[in-house]
């Protein structure tokens, strides 16, 4: 009896120092969880999912998130700098995300003139009154 509890002690010992980035950067839980629901929810699953299941999925996606974001650093520090192109690099392999990925930054830069030319339509409105 005594040899299995010390076994999971140390299983557990060795799983939290696999792990250092969980100790040193304690993240909020169910930060993501109202966003997660509804999107299961839009993919198929139930209006309301077992918290289980949430909190799974955003362990995951955090998880891959911070993986892709470490992975992005280590090739933007090679330069000197991270930029955009270090992620489109990383999911060049995966059609859908980079198709989404640079339909997103197409929409965010006719997004960012939209707003200029409206700043600069406003800015001679007001100077002809």
């Amino acid at each position: 009896m005594n040899t299995s509890s010390t076994g999971s002690s140390s299983k557990s010992k060795a799983g939290s120092s696999s792990q250092p980035s969980e100790t040193s950067f304690k993240r909020k839980r169910g930060v993501f969880q109202k966003d997660l629901q509804h999107m299961m929810y839009g993919f198929g699953d139930d209006a309301n999912p077992l918290p289980e299941t949430v909190a799974l999925v955003e362990d995951i996606v955090v998880e891959y998130v911070t993986d892709l974001a470490h992975k992005a650093q280590e090739m933007g520090s090679k330069r000197g700098k991270l930029s955009v192109e270090d992620f489109l690099f990383l999911i060049r392999k995966d059609p859908p995300k980079l198709n989404r990925c640079t339909e997103l930054l197409s929409m965010q830069e006719e997004l960012k003139q939209a707003r200029k030319a409206f700043e600069v339509d406003e800015e001679k409105l007001a100077s002809t009154e």
